[in-house]
């Protein structure tokens, strides 16, 4: 069924990006086109991808970029394929993908979150400050294996009984389930937490790199794959050096931006989005000096908390999972 979900959306993307023909920038010249598969609906993470859409700077590069949406866990794929020449992925899946009896031809070439932002919440009242808190409690989740082995290593961490916790998979009725239906959640702040602070629910918020420093790992990630590293470099170096710009001008305008965002993505809140992408602004490059870098460390640790946990069976080395030699400062510097 997956694989044909994948067909599916591989031949609408082919469709979506050639149907309209080359096109022409100001200057009558034809535009590369370029297509973008994200992870998910439109949302703050990428909003200086639509930064740079909006402002010109794709074009002012010479790339026609378009922008779109796949179901759940196939971008990689996607990518991989050649059915997109970008996509936004997340550290364990492009992880997972090289660990596969025959792995998939990508690698992360940016992070757009320099820290995990993501954690464990749960209601206020309910005085839930810590994983040895967990214990008897019922999380609402969305069942992932990587998921479930977070939790177990951090209770055992704290010292709490895993299998005392109940799982059950997130309904999507809402941040209010969290008062008297389920216990725990996992939130991505810059967007559950300012969610849920809008919608007055109160809560107790416990950061995953706080628990375990292996946690701190990087989601999301901007991938491409083999073939355009190795044949087609001047893209990607085109590519990332207009998104980069479109990162750095949110964070710097993070007002200005979510209005971009909202632009392309009407139905959040414009509220919701400001308040986001205010948060984001200052999580973007946090602790770097540059947007986008990545390190080996950072990626060694993930694999080591997979490994210690059977989510991959294979030694992967961090240099097969990403580059920074796209990162403007680095591939002009080459």
């Amino acid at each position: 069924m997956k694989r044909l979900i994948t067909l599916f959306l591989s031949t609408m993307i082919i469709l979506f990006s050639t149907g309209c023909g080359e096109k022409e920038n100001n200057e009558g010249t034809n535009l590369e086109q370029v297509t973008v598969i994200l992870d998910y609906l439109p949302n703050t993470n990428h909003t200086g991808i639509y930064a740079a859409l909006e402002l010109g700077y794709y074009e002012d590069l010479g790339l026609d970029v378009r922008i779109v949406e796949p179901a759940d866990g196939v971008t990689a794929t996607l990518v991989a394929e050649g059915k997109g020449q970008f996509g936004i992925s997340y550290q364990e899946d492009v992880i997972y993908a090289l660990d596969c009896e025959e792995p998939l031809p990508i690698k992360a070439i940016s992070t757009i979150i320099q820290h995990n932002t993501s954690g464990f919440a749960s209601y206020k009242d309910k005085d839930i400050l810590g994983p040895e808190d967990f214990n008897g409690k019922v999380y609402a989740g969305w069942g992932a294996p990587s998921e479930e082995a977070v939790i177990k290593a951090v209770m055992d961490k704290a010292g709490a009984d895993f299998s005392s916790l109940s799982m059950v998979t997130s309904d999507g009725s809402g941040y209010s389930v969290l008062k008297d239906k389920v216990d725990i959640m996992w939130f991505f702040w810059a967007w559950d937490g300012i969610a849920s602070e809008l919608a007055g629910v109160p809560v107790n918020y416990i950061e995953l790199k706080e628990l375990d420093p292996r946690l701190d790992y990087y989601t999301p990630v901007i991938i491409t794959n083999n073939n355009i590293i190795e044949n087609n470099p001047d893209l990607a170096g085109k590519f990332m050096e207009a998104t980069s710009k479109g990162y750095k001008y949110a964070i710097e305008n993070p007002i200005k931006s979510a209005g971009i965002i909202h632009k392309y993505a009407p139905e959040y809140d414009l509220e919701m989005l400001t308040k986001s992408q205010l948060y984001l602004s200052e999580k973007y490059s946090e602790g770097s000096e540059v947007w986008g870098l990545m390190t080996d460390n950072v990626w060694q640790n993930y694999m080591e908390f997979m490994k210690e946990y059977a989510l991959i069976e294979n030694e992967i080395q961090p240099q097969d999972c990403y580059t920074n030699q796209f990162i403007p400062e680095v591939y002009y510097e080459t």
